[in-house]
């Protein structure tokens, strides 16, 4: 699954560029995020909830940060186990160039899924990984600028798998 975007951020490249690199910036915008601690030497190790249609997982791993060039810059990338659930690993490419009124960041996402997230489908998990990338994007930008009011909170809980999907999610 690859997804390319831009936004543009009305906050300097200098300011852009920390946030990218904070991990309670990155907690906010992930969504799901439960924990993210860790330093950018070492990576951070996170915990996220998600959702895909009825199915509810959660994946902790460890992201990485690698191909730094300070303040223009950085491939984030990331593996996360699910248990029985599997795991999804990938990242994304974040490149930040100055515009008039403040930063455009482009970015070029890549994920893949393994174990019981990938029986789900190419076609659902190729939409619900692009509205992840796009949302987690979206709240960076909100989150940076300020604007907005707070980040939206999470869905409500569902109601318990039954019958074959109970089998199926184990």
């Amino acid at each position: 699954m690859k997804l390319t975007g831009s936004r543009e951020v009305r906050a300097a490249p200098a300011v852009v560029w920390a946030a990218l690199l904070d991990p309670d910036v990155l907690k906010v915008c992930v969504p799901g995020c439960e924990s993210m601690t860790g330093s950018v030497a070492e990576g951070f190790e996170a915990a996220i909830a998600l959702k895909i249609g009825p199915l509810r997982f959660r994946l902790t791993g460890l992201v990485r940060f690698s191909d730094i060039d300070p303040g223009h810059a950085v491939t984030v990338s990331g593996e996360g186990m699910g248990g029985a659930a599997g795991f999804a690993r990938g990242g994304a490419r974040v490149r930040l160039h100055p515009v008039e009124g403040g930063t455009r960041l482009d970015y070029d996402w890549e994920a893949s899924v393994g174990g019981r997230l990938a029986e789900l489908g190419g076609r659902l998990l190729q939409g619900f990984a692009g509205r992840l990338a796009e949302d987690a994007f979206a709240r960076f930008q909100r989150v940076v600028e300020g604007s907005d009011g707070p980040v939206p909170a999470a869905e409500p809980e569902p109601p318990p798998a039954t019958g074959w999907f109970r089998r199926l999610i184990g």
